[in-house]
């Protein structure tokens, strides 16, 4: 029986995923975390502006969809890719076929890949972490930011649309995959893979966290869910390397953005308190 039967059953499996890593990385209750992101919000118009950021990118990701069903001229360059790269993924999904890997590998790019960014966000939250959590901000709006206009006007469907030798092994789990997932996804937003170039980004931010495991199982899944894309037949190697610059690029613009953006904060505070004397 397939553990996917609808985005509801995902969205359920998101959520407990996120409970888990949750109580992993802090050896506290979700309710006390989530009590810190509300309390955060409604505090602090930075943090707000900030999420609010994110899902404003988010919403423009959604919009390139509905912008491109109005683009009537559009060059498909799949070929172009597949002249190059030829069978590489159509070598690794054979290679490693595996029900039980279809299933950990479909779990990871549906359920693991969103669980990590929310857990990011409500983790460095938690330990007011401000640096990491503006860094994952800034670093999830560089990837949408740079991959749209690549979406638009760089088409490139994923394999197993084009290559007659690679399926779509997905859909053995998530069966309704095509119906509730594309909605979220174009079949041609190939080039960059966003699942790679994000899970590079939270995996450079997450090194810089206090939290061990954190540090440690984000880069390990990051490298996971690269094997993932080839293997579940979505993506390019083409994808996954202008991906992985992107991702890579993207995290350490966004941490130097926010640095900066602390160092600026404490200095007005300064002036802030030495011309109401407080100092």
């Amino acid at each position: 029986m397939s553990p996917f039967h609808s985005m509801t059953y995902a969205t359920v499996y998101i959520v407990l995923t996120i409970f888990v890593f949750v109580i992993i990385a802090t050896k506290k209750s979700p309710h006390t975390i989530a009590a810190s992101f509300v309390q955060e919000i409604f505090t602090s118009k930075k943090y707000l502006f900030h999420f609010a950021g994110v899902l404003l990118i988010l919403f423009f990701n959604k919009m390139e969809m509905q912008i491109e069903k109005g683009m009537k001229h559009r060059t498909d360059f799949t070929g172009s890719i597949y002249s190059i790269e030829g069978d590489f993924v159509s070598l690794i999904q054979n290679l490693f076929h595996n029900d039980i890997l279809t299933y950990v590998s479909s779990y990871f790019y549906v359920i693991i890949f969103p669980s990590v960014m929310i857990t990011s966000i409500a983790l460095y939250t938690y330990q007011k972490n401000y640096k990491l959590f503006y860094a994952v901000c800034y670093a999830l709006m560089f990837n949408y930011m740079v991959a749209i206009p690549f979406y638009l006007f760089f088409p490139v469907n994923e394999v197993w649309s084009f290559h007659p030798n690679v399926h779509l092994l997905i859909v053995d789990v998530f069966p309704t995959f095509e119906q509730d997932y594309r909605p979220l996804s174009g079949l041609d937003n190939c080039f960059p893979s966003l699942h790679t170039s994000i899970s590079v980004s939270m995996a450079v931010i997450a090194v810089r966290s206090r939290s061990k495991f954190w540090k440690v199982f984000v880069p390990c899944t990051a490298a996971f869910i690269i094997f993932t894309i080839f293997y579940l037949g979505i993506h390019w190697l083409s994808d996954m390397c202008a991906g992985l610059i992107l991702g890579v690029v993207a995290a350490r613009m966004a941490l130097r953005i926010a640095e900066g953006r602390l160092v600026l904060g404490e200095r007005a505070l300064i002036k802030r308190r030495l011309k109401n004397n407080e100092y």
